[in-house]
């Protein structure tokens, strides 16, 4: 019986787990992702993006290379690590704690690279073994708390002899990071401790270069008793005793390192490191659980082997993203990639798809992440923007800007991001079953899509446009301290808040004889009081976003007992859905495009700005009639048009405005290709849907083999384009495997 029920399920598609005895198992997804690096103080290669692919976990700032096999000076410790300089990553070192092994008999100091070597990268820890006739040596990182890592290392005697030895560690640390012909001095200092060595550094503000204080410090903590001497920056730690091993026996100890931004956290790290050191199971138990669980939450029974490596590769993408609380982010969350410079924040739409894809097998990280951007939403009294009542801002970084009493730059309140929070609220719910998260979020979400109608409604005639909120990065500033009003940095802020930032269909000079381009308009509120600014079209995007927030809305109004607030969603979807259907969809081309509002009060659509993905967001949201959605089902499927060898690019292949490898002109963003496939789902297009997902993850260069995971792809080669470690794009694939790839 028990084998007839799992085939029955996996014939109608369900995604359950196989029974334990056909379990995966997290020795079976080595280096899923190539972490070998060889990390020097230039950080970045191309695209100001870290060269070397690396490993972290539990919202540690810091994380781990393996090291290169040919790199003699990096063997018998983890490379690195890399730090993130409160926004900013570098590498600290090279590799700054390797062992160094000497036989006290023979006065043999051993040659690791001599020796036969393993390296892997598992979900959830590192791992090194150094073979040679006298011993085994391994290595084992895990991270065991958000501060540190944990590292055990295992010496096995292969002989049928005593083997003394002498143990030392040893690393350097660099004095500089350097970028192009720049070189920012760290101000670092090396300090021996009691049990180790700590790394301090001093205060230094670069808004966008770098960060520090001088309260950071990066601390490696032994287990055993060590004696460190430190000369510049080099140090080397000596166990005060030697160490015997008996026959064929075991020596094992642990090391902790911890970077750590505030002496409170510091002391709290070392406060731990005793039960660490003594309790060393429990954390690698509690570690391998815990990645255990992430995986039968995630993995088909059915699916073959390459597509299970990509969901693995995509939780170690997310995970590796994690950032917990520091600075001025209070909830843990997942930033869109640490390996390129300027992505070390929290973006809203960002977090809220890779929330919903994390929900799956980590509800409490998913809740957090989307309280990470609720923490600043903006509030009645707020002081810098109180006519933003209700809305989230477009990112948060441990630092705040000018505005908020910060020093830092990247921060943004400038614009919002589409709206999606609902969505995802409503996905971690249907994960995690907690109605009492729904309750805490349904009025922050009421408040939220309320600003889109009072803030971006310029015309108050229910359809909504991307703007930007009142700021000061709207004016140019003249040597004198004048301002003047810049439009294009108003266009720059919509574009921003639609997420597609150099889309052809926000090209201020529009397209055509007869498009007057975009225009910017103030938005006033009762009392004449300027609230925002629009663009002059109104996005399909947007409102079809709009539209499955109303109906989202009335379900989370349902399960908490809000009836009368249901109604109202309900009855308000049904009026957009039709303004949606009507005013938005050419029946000559098929498509759904943007509405430009015209200075006589009329609206004109887009359709000479060309094709993109904003026109199948209605199928997204199931916001478009059947016979709508079959006409958008076509152009989606045409090779000539969204079906290319990597399908559903953010410009049909036909436009002239076509760009395969541009941002937002060309190249397939995996966000946009997940809503198109879902779109083609939930509109009774599985075969399509099924298609389209299996030739995204196929064709996606490198996805199947241990390439990293890509902000974005060219839709005719596959070629993975600008950053690396892109968050939202594993979210995207993860939800593919689990919801489409197999319909």
């Amino acid at each position: 019986m028990k084998f007839k029920h799992l085939f029955s399920a996996s014939v109608f598609g369900l995604a359950l787990m196989s029974t334990p005895a056909f379990a995966d198992e997290i020795k079976d997804f080595p280096n899923v992702l190539n972490l070998k690096a060889a990390p020097t103080e230039e950080i970045y290669g191309s695209y100001q993006t870290n060269k070397y692919n690396h490993f972290s976990d539990l919202g540690a700032w810091h994380g781990y290379y393996l090291p290169e096999q040919n790199q003699k000076q990096l063997l018998g410790g983890f490379a690195g690590p890399m730090i993130i300089a409160e926004e900013y990553p570098l590498n600290l070192s090279d590799s700054i704690n390797k062992i160094q092994i000497k036989n006290t008999k023979t006065k043999k100091v051993y040659d690791l690279s001599k020796t036969k070597m393993t390296m892997n990268a598992y979900p959830g820890h590192l791992e090194q073994v150094y073979s040679n006739k006298d011993f085994d040596l391994t290595l084992k990182l895990i991270f065991a708390t958000k501060r540190t890592a944990l590292i055990q290392t295992t010496i096995t005697n292969k002989t049928s002899k005593k083997l003394p030895l002498q143990l030392s560690w040893t690393g350097k640390v660099f004095d500089h990071i350097k970028q192009g012909d720049s070189k920012t001095p760290l101000g670092q200092k090396l300090k021996a401790t009691k049990d180790g060595v700590q790394v301090s550094f001093k205060e230094e503000r670069q808004t966008w270069n770098y960060f520090m204080t001088d309260e950071v410090r990066y601390t490696i903590a032994h287990k055993d008793a060590v004696k460190t001497s430190v000369k510049g920056n080099h140090y080397t730690s000596t166990m005060k005793k030697p160490v015997v091993i008996a026959p064929k026996g075991k020596f094992q100890t642990e090391t902790a390192e911890s970077y750590t931004f505030t002496k409170k956290e510091e002391a709290k790290e070392a406060s731990q490191y005793s039960k660490l050191f003594h309790q060393p199971a429990r954390y690698f138990g509690e570690n391998e659980k815990r990645w255990q669980k992430y995986l039968d939450k995630s993995l088909h029974s059915y699916s073959d082997k390459k597509y299970k490596n990509v969901a693995v590769k995509s939780i170690e993408t997310l995970t590796t993203n994690w950032k917990s609380a520091a600075g001025a982010i209070k909830h843990d969350g997942i930033v869109p990639s640490t390996s390129y410079k300027w992505f070390v924040g929290m973006w809203s739409w960002d977090t809220w798809k890779e929330a919903s894809a994390v929900a799956q097998f980590d509800g409490e990280l998913a809740k957090n992440s989307v309280r990470s951007l609720f923490d600043y939403q903006i509030q009645k009294d707020d002081k810098v923007r109180p006519q933003d009542e209700g809305a989230i801002i477009d990112a948060i970084f441990f630092n705040q800007d000018a505005s908020r009493g910060g020093d830092g730059g990247n921060w943004n309140e400038r614009n919002s991001k589409p709206a999606l929070a609902s969505w995802v609220v409503w996905n971690i719910y249907q994960k995690t079953k907690d109605t009492s998260f729904l309750r805490e979020m349904y009025p922050k979400l009421v408040s939220y899509h309320e600003w889109w109608y009072r803030n971006r409604d310029h015309n108050k005639n229910g359809l909504c446009e991307y703007g930007s909120m009142v700021s000061d990065a709207n004016y140019d500033v003249d040597d004198r301290g004048n301002k003047t009003f810049n439009d294009d940095a108003v266009i720059e802020a919509a574009a921003w808040e639609s997420g597609m930032d150099n889309a052809p269909r926000f090209d201020k000079n529009g397209i055509g004889v007869d498009d007057s381009g975009v225009k910017v308009l103030t938005n006033k509120d009762a009392k004449g009081n300027v609230v925002g600014y629009s663009i002059n079209q109104e996005s399909v995007d947007l409102n079809a976003y709009l539209y499955d927030e109303k109906v989202t809305l009335g379900k989370i109004a349902k399960v908490i007992g809000k009836g009368q607030d249901a109604k109202r969603w309900n009855k308000e979807a049904e009026e957009l859905a039709k303004k949606i259907q009507t005013k938005m969809f050419d029946k000559n081309t098929g498509y759904f495009y943007d509405l430009q509002i015209l200075p006589n009060g009329k609206d004109k659509l887009l359709v000479n700005r060309g094709r993109g993905p904003e026109g199948w967001i209605p199928l997204f949201a199931k916001a478009a009639t059947y016979e709508q959605a079959r006409s958008v089902r076509n152009i989606m499927m045409a090779p000539t048009e969204f079906n290319t060898f990597m399908p559903l690019p953010t410009v049909s292949a036909s436009s002239p405005a076509f760009a395969p490898s541009k941002y937002w002109r060309g190249p397939v963003w995996m966000d946009q290709a997940l809503f198109g496939v879902e779109g083609l789902s939930r509109y009774g297009y599985y075969t399509d849907a099924k298609r389209l997902s299996a030739k995204l993850i196929d064709n996606a260069d490198g996805l199947t083999g241990d390439k990293s995971i890509r902000e974005n792809y060219n839709p005719l080669t596959g070629e993975g384009l600008h950053t690396a470690n892109f968050s939202w794009s594993a979210a995207a694939f993860y939800t593919l495997y689990q919801n489409n790839l197999f319909k």
